[in-house]
């Protein structure tokens, strides 16, 4: 393996610094231990290895963007907006949010092109203290069970298409078996599961245009509904409208839970063609896309399934859709296909945590980081997918009957804003101190777009501690607040690890927790690895 020059704290490996010129590159001006010939030999197996080209690109954001919030948000945002106007208003801003985010996520992707996605960015922008970061980033890698709440849609509406009634244990049951079973694919047959999951996301982008259709469909007055029960959503749309902060806030979440993965790219850059060219293409194009088809399937549900039909739904709300429109037979059908498409979803996220886990006991982050590191023995990180899958089986089933799927969507969506407040908050100050960072990347989200998306999540991060008005609890049982505190919890959390990880222990041990950045010597790719450097040994 070659090495760059080690680093304890000066953070060389990473692609600009105060007062320094940003290197981007394999070259004399990153310290890098190699020859003419290796850095030929290195550069040669870099791009041998980047598969990944527009297409797969955007794809990669359209698989991981559409799971099931698309299918099971739109009751609970109706709920918490009290009328179809602002229901479709708070969609749009969700979309706003996510588009900036997009933007925010492009700069800094074209800057830093290295897997890894906003990890790298918050370890470049945020160093002191010294490794702080890498800890609490570590604690929303393992602590969040991502796929646990499309594991519990797909128990849903498999029930439902066997027409048998929803329980606490039923639901969960087969979401338990859901989530066993991508586990069990990506980590003995990795092959497989690419190929299964490629087949699903194509499912549901098929889904996605049946629900646009059948909206035309019920426009034009086509609906499988005596006249009197037809839905006429769109006259006095804003009647019931509530101006709850919690529940406007609560609604945006469920907005953003349905867009989740607009980074997705970003975490694969190294092993994409022009990495630059390729992101600045596929981000915005898969976004665009996504957020027209939202828009449509939102219009189509309002004008397929009456207020009250919806509301009464809950998470059921594209079957209604299907019921009304093509009939109770094709409603049993499709949501057969809502479940597939949730569990392609469960797929591709179980598929990139796994590899994040991985990716932190390559770093040496983690206790026991060979176990974590290995790809033994099926080629796969069988021990990561492991990790995400034991987290998202114990968020899955610790949360009351009523309250499972919700809080999950929020204890997910809760730390993300923090995270993003963070990443955002981090740009700002690079654009600040534009001169002193060297900061020019290829692409500017420019600075009114990165304000909009840091006071957006700051917004997301205060607004739920704000007590709800009567009937705008999202739960029935547990407290309005208790995403928002286990959101932080993880976070710290992951504080407490770095407290212990990089400074009790290195007392106790008397030894120096030092990052270098090392190149692979057989595909070239970068990655920091954490060492302990015994202090009689330390540089002068």
């Amino acid at each position: 393996m070659s090495k760059h020059a080690a680093s304890s704290g000066a953070d060389s490996d990473l692609p600009a610094s105060p007062g320094r010129a940003s290197s981007g590159s394999l070259g004399k001006d990153k310290g890098i231990v190699t020859s003419d010939s290796q850095a030929g030999h290195l550069e040669d197996a870099r791009e041998a290895k980047r598969q990944i080209g527009v297409v797969s690109a955007t794809f990669l954001i359209v698989n991981r963007v559409i799971g099931t919030g698309i299918f099971a948000t739109p009751g609970a945002i109706l709920a918490l907006s009290g009328s179809v106007g602002l229901s479709l208003f708070i969609w749009v801003a969700g979309m706003l949010i996510a588009g900036a985010g997009t933007a925010v996520y492009l700069e800094f992707g074209t800057a830093i092109p290295r897997n890894g996605g906003e990890k790298n960015y918050l370890e470049y922008v945020f160093r002191k203290p010294k490794f702080l970061i890498t800890g609490c980033y570590t604690g929303y890698v393992v602590l969040l069970g991502w796929a646990s709440g499309n594991s519990v849609v797909f128990g849903e509406y498999i029930l439902h298409a066997a027409q048998v009634e929803v329980t606490r244990w039923n639901q969960r049951g087969i979401g338990l078996a859901c989530i066993t079973a991508a586990f069990l694919i990506h980590g003995t047959a990795l092959k497989w599961g690419i190929r299964l999951q490629n087949v699903l996301g194509s499912i549901k982008v098929i889904i996605i245009l049946i629900i646009v259709v059948g909206g035309w469909v019920a426009l034009a007055g086509h609906v499988k509904l005596p006249e009197d029960e037809k839905p006429h959503n769109f006259r006095n749309a804003f009647e019931g409208t509530t101006g709850s902060a919690y529940g406007v806030v609560t609604a945006l979440y469920n907005v953003i839970w349905s867009y989740i993965g607009y980074s997705n790219a970003n975490y694969a850059l190294s092993e994409t063609r022009n990495p630059v060219r390729t992101l600045r293409i596929a981000a915005p194009l898969a976004i665009s896309v996504i957020s027209v088809l939202y828009m449509f399937v939102n219009i189509a549900y309002f004008a397929a399934v009456s207020k009250e039909e919806i509301l009464a739904s809950r998470r059921l709300v594209a079957a209604s859709l299907f019921r009304n429109v093509f009939g109770g037979t094709a409603e049993r059908a499709l949501s057969v296909f809502v479940a597939l498409s949730a569990f392609g979803n469960v797929l591709s996220v179980i598929f990139s945590q796994g590899r994040l886990v991985q990716e932190l006991g390559r770093e040496g982050v983690l206790p026991f980081s060979r176990l974590w590191a290995s790809n033994k023995p099926f080629n796969a990180p069988l021990a990561g997918l492991f990790e995400h899958w034991a987290v998202s089986v114990i968020i899955m089933l610790a949360p009351p009957p009523g309250d499972a799927y919700n809080f999950i969507l929020n204890v997910i969506s809760y730390p993300l804003a923090i995270v993003n407040t963070f990443v955002a908050g981090g740009l700002v100050h690079l654009y600040l101190n534009r001169k002193a960072w060297n900061w020019n990347p290829p692409i500017s989200a420019t600075l009114p777009v990165v304000v909009f998306f840091l006071l957006s999540n700051i917004y997301l991060v205060a607004a739920p501690f704000v007590p709800p008005t009567d009937g705008q609890n999202v739960y029935e049982t547990l407290p309005y607040w208790i995403h928002c505190v286990v959101g932080f919890g993880i976070i710290a959390a992951g504080g407490f690890y770095w407290l212990v990880w990089a400074v009790v222990l290195p007392k106790i041990g008397r030894y120096e927790l030092v990052r270098e950045t090392v190149i692979d010597d057989i595909d070239g790719w970068e990655r920091n690895v954490f060492y302990k450097r015994p202090l009689n040994q330390r540089e002068a």
